[in-house]
């Protein structure tokens, strides 16, 4: 097997972990990470990473001897019940063990499971006052006992899940850490059996969050951190319930409880392309006259809040004088929609109350389409008085969640099949269907292959008020150093809608009968389990 870091202009082995389970026993390529007799060794990695797994080391005899016959909680809500908040209080060589005998079953058993993953360079994205650089693929492999093998992919976004993990580690340590808990996933679903995705995520979800609480030794760990690491393992699962069931199409695989939620079929959906912090003004006039008519646009300035704010009212302004004017056919007003996503980076209403103030003075107000997560989900301050569509994000963690946040008055939701997992978007959409709040589709920066994953939530949700296409963030082109190498590895590269034409994605019923290639073998992941 191998295993590739591919940097600028260059292919090469990787110094870094690549851990593989086989037999009960951890083994790395280039013997650059081993495990053996229960003891992790490693060359040439940083001491960050070193700490990450040095709660593996002290517990994974234990967890080789019990892991196949642990506990298993068939529904998330009894995760109350096992005190899941309690485990990061256990000391080295415990684990915690529910109470509550396995009770998942069904039609699929899961046989045997394995992982890998690739790091890709970035440029620097920079959001909630900090910025990544480096992009983590994750790659989970399924196999049931009738044969079947599907392979699912993930991109980790470990400072948009968690902040706090992410400014306690290095970047790389908290890849390794979100990475850690994928496989922790793949560990306890082995030799498991269910009927859907759903059912099986329900009860993996508060498992792979007390792990991760306990790794990190951070009680507070966001649960959307525990779901961008199921990611990989949810979509593997998917695949594999599709298969298993000879399901053809997206359509197909739509549990018919969610299928409400998913039911438009849009010709076009609109591709958002994203702009850092501090963004220049020309840089985003540029994507405009290529065609793009809505981008997400990152507020939340570093600094104090005093500063924050007032970076966000120049950065408005500069963008308003470069852009206010433009026109476009996908609005019913004609005018080009903003779009701001804070990230949580605002404390107060009062300031974010600022910010719109500044724009009813410049005359940019009529034209703010949504602003997204502007505070962080400790804050309930209600928000349906704003004048303003507000969109929850990270703090739409669940479906709870998610209709926690209805009541405090936001009125849209930025769903992300690509980092809460398909099984938990499809729970999210149908509940906003219900309540009729509008969703649209938000990127993590992931692959060109996840993008269709995410573009099949986004061709099937209803339109979003005020626009006439489908709406989809996708950033990865931007961000990615090689975007057109990963772009190569799309089961259907050269389909006409794999790519944005003049900021929208042309969606054709090609399209919908290959569901955007998603249920299709991708070589080159395939390859990393065939050598």
């Amino acid at each position: 097997m191998r295993y590739r870091d591919n940097g600028p202009g260059r292919e090469r082995q990787w110094t870094g972990p690549r851990a593989v389970m086989d037999n009960g026993q951890w083994t790395m390529d280039n013997g650059q990470w081993t495990m053996d007799n229960g003891q992790w060794t490693m060359d040439n990695e940083s001491k960050e990473i070193e700490k990450v797994f040095a709660f593996v080391n002290k517990n994974i005899k234990y967890l080789m001897e019990n892991l196949n016959r642990r506990d298993f909680v068939k529904y998330s809500g009894m995760a109350g019940a096992m005190s899941v908040a309690g485990a990061s209080s256990l000391q080295a060589g415990e684990v915690n063990i529910s109470s509550v005998k396995p009770t998942v079953s069904g039609s699929i058993k899961i046989k045997s499971v394995n992982s890998n993953f690739e790091r890709e360079p970035l440029n620097p994205y920079r959001f909630k006052g900090s910025a990544i650089t480096d992009s983590w693929q994750g790659i989970s492999v399924l196999e049931s006992d009738s044969g079947i093998r599907k392979i699912g992919l993930a991109t980790q976004g470990v400072l948009w899940s968690d902040s706090k993990v992410f400014a306690a580690h290095s970047e790389s340590a908290g890849n390794a850490i979100m990475y850690a808990m994928s496989e922790h996933a793949l560990q306890i679903v082995k030799g498991q059996s269910f009927n859907d995705p759903v059912q099986l995520m329900e009860a993996l979800l508060p498992e792979v969050w007390a792990y991760g609480k306990k790794i990190t030794g951070n009680p507070d760990l966001r649960k959307t951190f525990a779901l961008n690491a199921m990611v990989s393992v949810d979509n593997a699962a998917w695949l594999l319930y599709a298969a298993e069931n000879k399901l053809k199409t997206f359509d197909e695989m739509i549990l018919p409880a969610y299928r409400q939620g998913l039911s438009t079929r849009h010709k076009k959906v609109a591709s958002i392309p994203a702009f850092s912090v501090g963004t220049p003004a020309e840089k985003i006039k540029q994507a405009a006259d290529e065609g793009y008519f809505i981008m997400k646009i990152k507020t939340g300035a570093p600094g104090t809040q005093q500063e924050m704010i007032e970076k966000d009212m120049a950065f408005l302004t500069s963008v308003h004088k470069a852009i206010g004017h433009y026109e476009t056919p996908y609005t019913l007003n004609g005018k080009i929609p903003y779009y701001f996503d804070a990230n949580g980076r605002y404390e107060k209403k009062e300031t974010l109350l600022r910010f719109l103030d500044h724009a009813k003075k410049i005359g940019a107000f009529e034209q703010l389409a949504v602003i997204e997560e502007p505070f962080d989900e400790s804050n309930e301050d209600y928000v349906g008085d704003m004048g303003v569509r507000v969109a929850a994000d990270e703090s739409a963690h669940t479906v709870e969640d998610a209709a926690k946040r209805i009541e405090m008055g936001y009125t849209a939701i930025a769903v992300k099949a690509i980092a809460k997992t398909l099984s938990m978007t499809m729970k999210i959409t149908q509940l906003a269907y219900e309540k009729k709040i509008p969703c649209f589709c938000a990127d993590l920066t992931v692959n060109p292959v996840l993008v269709e994953w995410n573009k099949n939530i986004a061709a099937r949700l209803p339109a979003f008020p005020g626009m006439t296409v489908g709406l989809q963030e996708a950033n990865g082109h931007q961000y990615y150093k090689n975007w057109d190498r990963l772009a190569s590895y799309h089961p259907y590269a050269d389909a006409s809608w794999v790519k944005a034409r003049k900021g929208v994605f042309e969606l054709n019923e090609d399209y919908y009968q290959k569901s955007g290639g998603i249920l299709e073998p991708v070589k080159h992941y395939e390859d990393l389990f065939n050598a």
